[in-house]
């Protein structure tokens, strides 16, 4: 299990932002941080601290935005992955500028299910180890029964916009088959620091390529948890409750948690 970087830019700048709030109505965007500091600053730290598999995600199309993405890759090529409006189209300008791998969301899945042409568009385009699905997903309803648990759908364009594709063993199976990796970010809980969403970490945990989970983690606590559930395969990241990002929890003590990690699996 890996503790994997993240920098989340909007309008221009590096900010934590509470996910389910991120809509262009006035007055409901919560934003729990907003950096001083430039993309490439957090993005040099990253590479000095050997964090690899790390996430830039442009919330939002501008050119403020694509800007201060390609300032992050630029400070650590190779190391990090660019999310936010990558098309098959402009997918190879952000590789060529340094990202290890895209990630997409809305073009793949579009109008409220999976594209296959896009997809296939893509895979054509970067090929599929060069390519991350992002499956963020919110809570639909639980099951019933005595085991029920919360039923997750995948969500788009920023977060505001149902699919109808569930997060399933079976889904991640099948799209395994096109794709290197999935970011997962549970948006229920995306940015309040209010711990994590514990049965779709058992879900990811069936996942047969690297899967990053994000959402509610606060704590060290919680990222033993996330391990235990995920069954040391599912990696993790943490926005708001770090404390170069404004909260409480140590970076430091992250990344000392992360170093012991990566030794205990060298062993």
């Amino acid at each position: 299990m890996k503790f994997r970087p993240c920098i989340d830019i909007h309008s221009g700048q590096v900010k934590q932002i509470v996910g389910g709030t991120l809509q262009d109505a006035p007055g409901v965007l919560v934003t729990n941080f907003e950096a001083t500091q430039p993309s490439g600053f957090f993005a040099q730290r990253y590479r000095e601290d050997a964090l690899v598999g790390g996430h830039v995600v442009m919330l939002g199309a501008s050119p403020e935005n694509r800007a201060a993405g390609l300032e992050a890759l630029k400070a650590y090529p190779g190391g990090l992955q660019i999310g936010g409006g990558i098309t098959a189209e402009n997918a190879m300008e952000y590789l060529d500028a340094g990202a290890s791998h895209v990630i997409v969301t809305s073009y793949v899945f579009h109008d409220g299910k999976v594209d296959s042409d896009r997809l296939q568009a893509l895979v054509a385009a970067v090929g599929k180890s060069r390519l991350v699905l992002d499956l963020s997903c919110r809570r639909v309803a639980a099951e019933s029964g005595s085991d029920a648990r919360p039923i997750y759908k995948v969500v788009t364009d920023r977060w505001q916009k149902w699919t109808d594709l569930e997060v399933t063993e079976a889904t991640l199976q099948e799209l395994s088959q096109h794709c290197a990796e999935f970011l997962v970010h549970g948006v229920d809980v995306e940015g309040l620091q209010s711990g994590i969403e514990e049965p779709l970490v058992q879900v990811l945990a069936a996942s047969p390529i690297p899967v990053t989970y994000a959402g509610g983690v606060r704590s060290l606590e919680d990222l033993e948890r996330i391990g235990e559930l995920g069954c040391n395969r599912v990696d993790a990241t943490i926005g708001s409750a770090l404390d170069m990002f404004g909260g409480k929890l140590p970076y430091a003590e992250v990344l000392e948690w992360h170093r012991k990690q990566q030794d205990g699996e060298k062993r």
